[in-house]
């Protein structure tokens, strides 16, 4: 299923929805990394990122669903 967004959404679910993926996104990125921490650091509880990485994977689901539903609806309008 391919779709566009528009640059800026009139709809505040839509911009509800990408601030969702954006913010999930970037939280995905910092529990990766959190995941390979630098030498000296102490080793980070895995089980603890896992969560969080599901977690993080799951809104940015949530968000992609919301986006789809939300502009199939409106291209149907």
């Amino acid at each position: 299923l391919l779709f566009s967004l528009p640059q800026k959404p009139k709809s505040e679910l839509v911009r509800t929805s990408l601030r969702l993926l954006t913010s999930s996104a970037y939280r995905l990125q910092s529990e990766c990394r959190k995941a390979l921490p630098a030498e000296p650091s102490p080793a980070p509880d895995i089980q603890l990122v896992t969560q969080q990485v599901i977690q993080c994977a799951y809104d940015i689901a949530k968000a992609a669903k919301q986006l789809v539903t939300i502009t199939t609806k409106e291209n149907n309008n």
